[in-house]
Formats: structure tokens, C-alpha cells, sequence
């Protein structure tokens, strides 16, 4: 997936809907409100909620509002 994809501008996380951003170094999709990233497998982006990893700080995960905590 390419930065100025006009795909981009409608995709939208599938937990709280907003905008995605492009994490080229991690070919993933990147949502800075929830500081999850949606990896791109063959050029096709893996949006189910269970797909995406936390980023958390330090390499700690920190607790998504699908984890129960």
C-alpha cells in the first residue's frame, strides 16, 4: 500500500472508527488513539479486531478495550 492510496481515506479502525495511518517500517495500519497497528499481509490490510497488536511503551502491552481489563 502506497502513502497517497486513495484507499487510505476510507478506511477506518474496526474498533473505534476513526482514521487510519500508514506505517510504512511496520507495513502495518496505525491508530494513534488506541495505539494499535493493523499489519498489511500481501497488500491487504487486516482489519478485524482481532488482528490488531498493541503498541504498547517499552515493549509492554498495554490492555485494549477488547481485553476485559
Amino acid at each position: 500500500m502506497k502513502p497517497d492510496s486513495p484507499l487510505l481515506k476510507i478506511l477506518a479502525c474496526p474498533l473505534d472508527k476513526g482514521p487510519l495511518i500508514l506505517d510504512e517500517s511496520r507495513s502495518a495500519l496505525y491508530n494513534p488513539r488506541l495505539r494499535r497497528h493493523y499489519p498489511i499481509v500481501d497488500g491487504i490490510p487486516q482489519l478485524l479486531p482481532s488482528s490488531g497488536v498493541s503498541a504498547g511503551i517499552s515493549g509492554s502491552a498495554a490492555p485494549g478495550p477488547d481485553s476485559g481489563a
